[in-house]
């Protein structure tokens, strides 16, 4: 099993450009794995548990790219190596005279000393080096978009209260996505202009609320990430109570929304009470937070779902009342219908994600639903799943965290773990429903349902031949104006036979009611065992 390590000395890749390469890598016959990382030692250490780490990579520096391709032939080792070389050491674009294109900058001074009117700095760099290079971007006068991840707490505290004293944001560290002044920041989709500001500790998040905002016909004044750990006590929301006051302040913003996992409880108080003092209507998820309706202000909208986050900002946005009755989906008719075709033994709802945010929202919906749900990024600590290819249960998997990515790029970039998982699905005989969730916009996949539609397809046949129903529910996080074009993806999942909805809360609760109804079906004393008829 030839496996290949290198080391390319002085030269710095984001994390998103060396997963591009990764997986430009991956498509060539004969490549099992290509990783190319920065050589920090946390990367290293990642490399160790993968099994990835060779001697020759112990050297690399902070500011080196570690390369590792394990291959099944040495042709394929050559190959994949030339490959590599030549996307890392591409040479600047021509102009149309012929001549090359200015050298970028190489500092945060020359950069800003060239562009004067810029505002902002969008930092990807290793995490020993992202807080240095994000206080100087401050002291230019610039915020800051921190996409880098292993800041410490103490580094991303200072940071932003120095950000604070001048002014200035810190979107971040690990900060994923935003849109500022109509302008897409990491991973982000392409949704039109409007009145409704967003405020959000979660990237994926963020991105299917401004989508659902965009399908319901609003728009997007501002969505401002404010990184996970903003809401720690610890940080104590800064990002988060500057940006609440900054959509305050901006006339084109008549609604804000707040998307975010469950804050510490002194944040949370915090920001309620920001929003309190802030004329607009506004719209708070906290999600798997309870709150009592009662004592929130008539303009603040308490919602638990991602969808219901979207809503309730577009009805306020059209000055109307929001009533979450009305506008939620209804899926028992589905259900029913499939459930119907599942055979004795499948009761299980399995969701396979590349958003975390996605993960913790379906298992909050399964959970209301009476379903015990195991995870790797569990909502509750007693419901950790340490083997998601052999527990026979209800599941949540989020295939973006270390234990899946080391080795491979982040899933909105690379399909592969979760169409193997697909695979295994088809042989599990407990498994009534897949839910996959698929992100559009810039930075993911080009083309992520022509990626999973083969799997879906031989997934359900197999099921089939062995005399079962695998039913697959999915969504597409997008919009018909982002690169991949939402539609053209939501066509490819449905000529698989994929039953596909409007977004991430239909799709859980879609997939809960089919695995709700198939254990319903099974406890009926005349529960029929014939075969499955295919769609």
């Amino acid at each position: 099993m030839p496996i290949f390590a290198a080391i390319k000395p002085n030269l710095y890749k984001d994390s998103v450009a060396l997963m591009r390469v990764a997986q430009i890598v991956l498509a060539q016959p004969g490549v099992r794995r290509a990783t190319l990382l920065m050589g920090t030692p946390a990367n290293k250490d990642m490399l160790e548990q993968a099994g990835l780490l060779r001697a020759e990579l112990g050297r690399a520096r902070p500011s080196d790219v570690m390369i590792v391709v394990d291959a099944e032939t040495d042709q394929a080792i050559d190959a994949a190596n030339a490959g590599i070389t030549g996307l890392l050491d591409g040479r600047p674009a021509q102009s149309s005279a012929g001549e090359a294109e200015q050298a970028l900058p190489k500092s945060i001074a020359l950069g800003k000393a060239r562009h004067t009117d810029a505002a902002i700095a969008q930092i990807s760099v290793p995490g020993s080096y992202a807080a240095a290079e994000a206080m100087k971007a401050l002291k230019q006068g610039l915020h800051v978009f921190l996409f880098s991840n292993n800041v410490s707490l103490e580094q991303e505290f200072a940071l932003k209260q120095l950000a604070r004293s001048k002014g200035l944001l810190v979107m971040g560290p690990d900060c994923g996505t935003a849109i500022i002044r109509g302008v897409p920041l990491g991973f982000a989709n392409v949704v039109r202009k409007g009145a409704i500001g967003l405020v959000a500790a979660s990237g994926t998040g963020l991105q299917e609320v401004t989508c659902q905002i965009h399908a319901l016909g609003q728009g997007v004044s501002q969505a401002i990430g404010t990184g996970g750990r903003d809401v720690y006590g610890e940080i104590g929301g800064i990002t988060m109570g500057q940006a609440i006051d900054l959509l305050a302040a901006d006339a084109a913003t008549r609604v804000i929304a707040i998307v975010s996992k469950p804050p510490s409880p002194a944040v949370a108080k915090a920001i309620v009470e920001r929003v309190e003092r802030v004329g607009k209507p506004c719209v708070v998820l906290f999600l798997g937070a309870e709150f009592e309706e009662a004592a929130l202000p008539a303009r603040i909208v308490a919602v638990t779902t991602l969808y219901d986050a979207a809503a309730a900002a577009v009805a306020l946005a059209k000055v109307g009342r929001y009533d979450a009755a009305s506008l939620a989906d209804d899926h028992q008719r589905v259900a029913a219908a499939e459930a119907r075709q599942v055979a004795v033994g499948q009761r299980h709802v399995h969701g396979l994600y590349s958003g975390g945010t996605f993960c913790s929202e379906a298992q909050l919906i399964w959970r209301a639903l009476g379903l015990r749900v195991l995870s790797n990024v569990p909502v509750d600590a007693a419901d950790a799943l340490a083997d998601n290819a052999c527990v026979a249960s209800h599941r949540a998997i989020d295939f973006g965290t270390d234990e899946f990515t080391v080795g491979r790029p982040h899933p909105m970039i690379d399909m592969t773990k979760r169409v193997e998982q697909l695979a295994r699905e088809a042989s599990d005989a407990s498994a009534a429903v897949v839910v996959l969730d698929v992100v559009l916009g810039y930075g993911s996949h080009d083309d992520p349902g022509a990626a999973l539609a083969p799997a879906i397809a031989a997934a359900r046949a197999a099921a089939q031949k062995e005399g079962r129903h695998l039913a697959v529910v999915s969504f597409v996080c997008g919009t018909e104006e982002d690169p991949q074009r939402l539609s053209a993806q939501q066509a490819k999942l449905r000529e698989v036979g994929a039953i596909v909805v409007a977004g991430s809360t239909a799709a859980a609760r879609l997939a809960g009611a089919i695995a709700v109804a198939a254990a319903n079906a099974a406890a009926t004393p005349d529960r029929r065992e014939a075969a499955p008829s295919a769609r």
